[in-house]
């Protein structure tokens, strides 16, 4: 995280609470389960959780963990992919066939 120039703050009541809906939101570490809190937001964030995880990671971090989530949904890393200057074949998401296939594909 380059603090310098992005937030170092991060507070988890800013975030919608449907995100956290499975999950204890006190043992959640920005630091340990960044990978994690990413995508959560990507995939089931509205507009301000992205805006918050921006700001504080940064779109080059967002972008690295991003790129090695091969379970990410295709919007989510198309989204990344325009926002980072990044190939969509780059991620992993759109190269690795999964195993098991959601049931939804929307």
């Amino acid at each position: 995280m380059n603090t310098d120039k992005y937030n170092t703050e991060m507070n988890l009541s800013e975030f919608s609470p449907h995100i956290f809906w499975d999950v204890e939101r006190a043992k959640i570490d920005f630091t340990k389960n960044k990978k994690w809190l990413i995508q959560r937001v990507l995939e089931y964030g509205l507009f301000k959780d992205w805006q918050i995880i921006y700001k504080y990671y940064g779109i080059d971090e967002i972008a690295q963990i991003s790129i090695n989530l091969k379970d990410l949904d295709h919007k989510s890393a198309s989204f990344i992919s325009v926002l980072a200057n990044i190939p969509k074949e780059s991620f992993l998401c759109y190269t690795t066939k999964q195993s098991k296939p959601k049931h939804w594909n929307f």
